[in-house]
């Protein structure tokens, strides 16, 4: 060959061959920046799944114990309540049968909280108005505080459940997000190991479309509870 020529050839093949180390070391840029914004992400994001998590078995299991104790408070309620009906059975029972005696004995043993219904509805005249409740517990002034307390607590149970699993449903998205993120670093990871740069820019590319949808709903998510 002419020298010219071979010293063409040389200089092309030279020129080649700087401007495929310059794509390669671009690319090897390239991937290190994704793997290492990648691996912060992806601690942030499992990170925030496990605060969410555990604020949701937090939360689940304040709603359980409230639910507990509103059990126990409608319990209560329901013992007061059929205490309040035996009661006024036998102050009844001495109001019809006119013993005023009977009577002042059956009063004295109703429950306090129970005394106003039944005043409230002696005052209606039920022997004699037909229009007269059946009986005090039919009365607005009729009041069982253990009861008012247990629809309160029954409330707050469901509120509380609500927020639990609002918590666990953000903590899988997190978890979702997790995988992504844990799928763009293996494409990256491996992206490394292909000789042909087109099967890296491929890699690359899957990779950053997977990073962006993560990052998409990474941005909708609300931070990690404190």
């Amino acid at each position: 060959m002419d020298p010219v020529e071979v010293g063409r050839e040389l200089s092309d093949h030279a020129e080649r061959t700087a401007a495929h180390q310059r794509r390669d070391r671009i690319l090897s840029i390239t991937e290190a920046a994704m793997l290492s914004v990648v691996a912060v992400i992806a601690a942030w994001s499992g990170y925030s799944a496990a605060k969410w998590g555990t604020e949701s078995s937090v939360e689940l299991a304040r709603a359980s114990s409230t639910r507990t104790k509103a059990s126990r408070a409608d319990l209560q309620a329901t013992q007061i309540r059929t205490l309040d009906s035996v009661s006024f059975n036998a102050v009844f029972a001495a109001y019809v049968s006119h013993n005023a005696q009977a009577y002042r004995v059956a009063v004295r043993r109703l429950r306090p909280g129970y005394r106003p219904a039944f005043a409230a509805w002696i005052a209606t005249h039920p022997l004699t108005n037909p229009r007269a409740p059946p009986g005090p517990a039919f009365m607005p002034q009729y009041h069982i505080a253990q009861g008012d307390q247990a629809k309160a607590l029954e409330r707050r149970a469901d509120t509380d459940f609500d927020k639990g699993e609002h918590a666990g449903g953000n903590s899988d998205k997190y978890v979702r997000i997790t995988v992504f993120l844990a799928t763009v670093l293996f494409l990256v990871g491996i992206s490394s190991h292909f000789p042909r740069t087109g099967g890296r820019y491929g890699l690359i590319g899957i990779a950053s479309a997977l990073l962006v949808v993560a990052l998409v709903q990474l941005l909708s998510l609300p931070g990690p509870p404190t």
